[in-house]
């Protein structure tokens, strides 16, 4: 066989790269746009947009909803049919996320308690547009933002053309902007050269992106860090390999800093996943890309199942297939995975490209603490309390107990305050 495409590492050994979830120099990079954005508002805005290749001097930066129809009506009907039922997958998806989360009114002593949900009132929503445009990012993030409840949502791409303007039209965005980078960040962020102040800012993005995110993540929110793409498929000897090896060039081809794991309970299973992968190379567009991105990746053997799921749950993947003969009862088993692909048939790539659940997923080990794009990182949950206007015996007592908690503190001031309640 030619030299592996997939090394071999032992069980315990690390599964990715080590790698710092942002890279210092791109944050540098982000921190200086930003900071000159703040100074130099649209002025600084245009020249870096300009400088970086994004945008020509005097174009607009905004690109109004009437423009986006006008784009949308000049695509092809297959490929706007097609747009339309992604987008159709995504908010059924996303709405009934939504609908599953529900109001509380609670009886408390001495009143009611509960909390709402609210949306909030802007989303900014990033889509790469770098070496290929990414509609599907567009529909993720614009579609989902309106299924929250979302008021205004504005779209950010570089060098947007009709296929991305209208894939935001029938996201329901109501405008693009038409850079990327930290620069576009910066500008939803602080409400620059016609964006809105975004209370939100989501999707994902370059090492650039990334930083900038994190930079402004105290004046608004964000979804997640997000890094390079990442796909683990757990598999015992019950597994395809030409399936297995079709899946992992699915991630490779991303990019090259992508990851693809293979961690399997079968020997012979690896290396026929191998052999395909060999294969498959020769007839495939994107092989340089997908080399290099295997060459970040691993194949373990593992001795049982209870250690392929305990080496999963370690590497917490972004993207997590399993192919194995129970697949459905490992997967209950799974603790910590950006999103789960259940059996044979369920390719992430269907994930990817509008099955329904979102694809803008925790990287890096992060699927441990944080969750995939969805409804929630568009809401709040809002929490009240009504008392009872008439004072009880119930009322009194959370008085009381409230004024002594405040003076074991040292606050007089809140103790009187709540005896104040007390006729």
């Amino acid at each position: 066989m030619a030299e592996r495409l997939l090394r071999i590492v032992q069980a315990g050994a690390p599964l990715r790269p080590h790698s710092p979830a942002l890279d210092p120099g791109a944050v540098e990079d982000a921190r200086a746009i930003i900071d000159d954005v703040r100074v130099r508002a649209e002025a600084a805005l245009r020249h870096h947009a300009e400088r970086l290749g994004d945008l020509q001097p005097g174009a607009p930066l905004i690109i109004e909803r009437d423009e986006l129809e006008r784009a949308w009506h000049k695509l092809d009907d297959p490929t706007r049919a097609l747009l339309e039922r992604t987008a159709a997958r995504i908010d059924a998806f996303a709405r009934a996320q939504r609908e599953a989360l529900s109001e509380v009114d609670l009886r408390i002593q001495g009143g009611r308690a509960g909390h709402t949900v609210e949306p909030v009132e802007v989303a900014g929503c990033y889509a790469p547009g770098g070496r290929y445009p990414l509609p599907s990012s567009v529909l993720m993030t614009a579609v989902t933002a309106r299924a929250a409840g979302v008021s205004r949502v504005l779209v950010a791409t570089p060098r947007p053309g009709e296929l991305m303007l209208g894939a935001a039209y029938i996201a329901g965005a109501d405008a693009v902007l038409a850079i990327g980078g930290a620069q576009a960040v910066a500008a939803m962020a602080l409400g620059i050269g016609g964006a809105p102040r975004c209370d939100v800012i989501c999707g994902p993005g370059n090492k650039w992106v990334s930083a900038a995110k994190w930079l402004v993540s105290a004046e608004c929110g964000i979804d997640m860090i997000a890094g390079p793409s990442e796909l683990l498929v757990l598999a015992d000897d019950s597994a395809d390999a030409s399936t297995v090896a079709a899946d992992l060039l699915a991630q490779a081809e991303h990019d090259a800093d992508a990851s693809a794991v293979l961690i399997s309970t079968s020997a012979e299973l690896v290396d026929a996943v191998e052999r395909a992968l060999h294969a498959q190379l020769e007839t495939l567009s994107t092989a340089d890309t997908a080399r290099r991105a295997l060459a970040n990746g691993c194949a373990v053997i593992a001795a049982s199942i209870d250690e392929a799921i305990a080496l999963t749950d370690q590497h917490a993947p972004e993207h997590l297939e399993i192919h194995t003969r129970d697949a459905d009862a490992v997967a209950r088993r799974i603790r910590h995975a950006g999103a789960i692909f259940i059996g044979k048939a369920s390719a992430e790539v269907f994930g990817d490209y509008g099955a329904g659940p979102n694809h803008t997923l925790p990287t890096g080990g992060t699927a441990r603490h944080s969750a995939g794009l969805s409804v929630l990182h568009f809401l709040r949950v809002r929490t009240w309390l009504r008392m009872d206007d008439a004072p009880s015996a119930a009322s009194r007592s959370l008085a009381e107990d409230a004024a002594a908690l405040a003076r074991l503190e040292g606050l007089e001031a809140h103790a009187r305050s709540a005896l104040k309640r007390l006729p």
